[in-house]
């Protein structure tokens, strides 16, 4: 294997997930599209730099050298950093200057970075300064919880937060359902049923579009694994 890692929960409410990981050898993968924004601290041949990558609106393919230590910090939809809109990192990342081999620039403050274990106090501060921000009005929504507001006010609260509209965002998670229940082994014909695709042609365009395979190849896959 190219890239070892481990995941965990985060304790902060902010944080969707806290990844690690080391690469082996180089390496590359499909990787499915992403609606959450994260921020990626690399280690790598005795040089170190900080990175914001926003969300991934299709697949495609990552791709990594030897020897880097990895670690990403997924947040949580709704949570944003209002100096740096998420709409302008849309399917692109955006270095953050170095101060030194342990910190980094994060809007005119340095900031020492943080480690596998202590994410979430590094996320707290963060909040704490408002750096980032969390606005609820997109969980909410994503939870059909619509808040006493003109429907134009929550669109707009939903895309600067997450730089996505609602129905996008629903799409990807629609293609990831899609993709766990045929690696259940649950027929093609019955994961459009039951996920409301009009038919397979729509289905094999979703998975192709936000997976990267289509319905054929993941149930193949799975078959192989």
């Amino acid at each position: 294997m190219s890239i070892i890692h481990e995941q965990r929960l985060s304790d902060s409410p902010y944080v969707e997930a806290v990844t690690y990981g080391r690469t082996m050898s180089e390496g590359s993968t499909i990787r499915p599209a992403e609606s959450n924004w994260h921020m990626v601290f690399v280690k790598e041949h005795g040089r170190s730099h900080s990175l914001v990558v926003g969300p991934l609106t299709m697949a495609g393919v990552a791709a990594w050298g030897e020897g880097a230590e990895i670690l990403w910090v997924k947040f949580k939809l709704g949570v944003f950093m209002p100096y740096l809109p998420v709409r302008e990192l849309l399917d692109s990342e955006k270095s953050l200057p170095e101060a030194s081999g342990k910190s980094f620039w994060l809007k005119n403050a340095a900031w020492e970075k943080p480690d596998f274990e202590n994410v979430d106090t590094f996320v707290n501060k963060l909040m704490r300064d408002e750096i980032l921000v969390f606005d609820p009005v997109v969980n909410a929504m994503l939870q059909d919880q619509l808040p006493d507001m003109p429907s134009r006010t929550m669109r707009h609260h939903f895309l600067r937060a997450t730089g996505l509209t609602q129905s996008r965002i629903r799409q990807m998670k629609r293609a990831q359902q899609a993709t766990t229940l045929l690696k259940q082994g649950v027929s093609i014909l019955d994961a459009v049923h039951e996920l409301g695709y009009f038919d397979q042609p729509h289905l094999n365009r979703a998975l192709r579009q936000f997976i990267g395979y289509t319905p054929a190849q993941i149930a193949q896959l799975n078959q192989s694994e």
